[in-house]
């Protein structure tokens, strides 16, 4: 038999905050439950895509991580960006979402695409430029995202280059 579910926002303990004569449980001291009609819209976006939070400093104190679902739309690309410091691990549910960056590792630089389909995954190095596209006209792309930062960086950029990292210490 299975325990009814919790509310949003609730721990693994939901009675700790109910005991008589007892202070909340800190956020840092339970398990939180984020049910998939509660995630968070108001993070940071990028055109062209919607970014909800689901666990972030915010939401429920987490200090190295943030985790969240991106939505690209049919027949849709984002503007390119990148994540700052953050790493970004990408898992596709949804779609077949095409990831661009400019690899610049040889002579020339070079645009490189992939092409993903649902179970796939996509390590984004910090500051690394890139851009996610929906070339489906039809059907939307969904992907659950982990950052190594406790909230959503996103840096919007004017075109999709290589940063010089050197040139700005």
């Amino acid at each position: 038999m299975s325990e009814p579910l919790t509310t949003p926002g609730e721990g693994f303990h939901p009675h700790l905050h109910e005991a008589p004569g007892r202070a909340a449980a800190p956020l840092r001291a339970r398990l939180h439950h984020i049910r998939a009609d509660a995630l968070d819209g108001d993070t940071a976006q990028t055109g062209g895509m919607r970014r909800f939070g689901a666990v972030s400093g915010r939401t429920v104190g987490s200090e190295k991580l943030w985790m969240g679902q991106t939505h690209v739309a049919p027949a849709t690309a984002s503007s390119d960006h990148h994540h700052g410091e953050s790493e970004t691990a990408i898992h596709v549910v949804s779609g077949h979402p095409e990831f661009v960056f400019l690899d610049d590792s040889g002579d020339e630089p070079e645009e490189v695409r992939l092409r993903t389909s649902p179970g796939d995954y996509i390590f984004v190095p910090p500051f690394v430029p890139h851009r996610e596209e929906n070339p489906d006209p039809s059907e939307e792309a969904v992907v659950v995202i982990a950052r190594s930062t406790q909230e959503a960086i996103v840096v919007n950029l004017p075109r999709l280059y290589a940063l010089d990292l050197d040139a700005n210490a």
